[in-house]
């Protein structure tokens, strides 16, 4: 019973064996384009307010100067 079996599976695997696969894969070359960027920088107007905060800053800063200057310049109690 077995050779019968066998017999009857071989043919039916070296049909299997037989069978011719064939795969194509196109490969289609990567293309890299330059990457331009345009900034804008403003540099004018950057340095202008950074004089503006400057002159607050220091109008702060003569503010908060003058209460001690004021203390400074009083006679000392004796």
């Amino acid at each position: 019973m077995k050779t019968k079996l066998l017999a009857a599976l071989l043919p039916v695997a070296l049909w299997g064996c037989s069978i011719d696969t064939h795969n194509d894969v196109n490969v289609k070359p990567i293309e890299i384009k330059p990457i331009h960027i345009t900034i804008d920088v403003n540099v004018k107007v950057d340095r202008a307010l950074d004089d503006f905060f400057d002159d607050v800053d220091n109008a702060k800063k003569a503010k908060t100067a003058e209460p001690e200057k004021a203390k400074s310049t009083e006679p000392a109690a004796k």
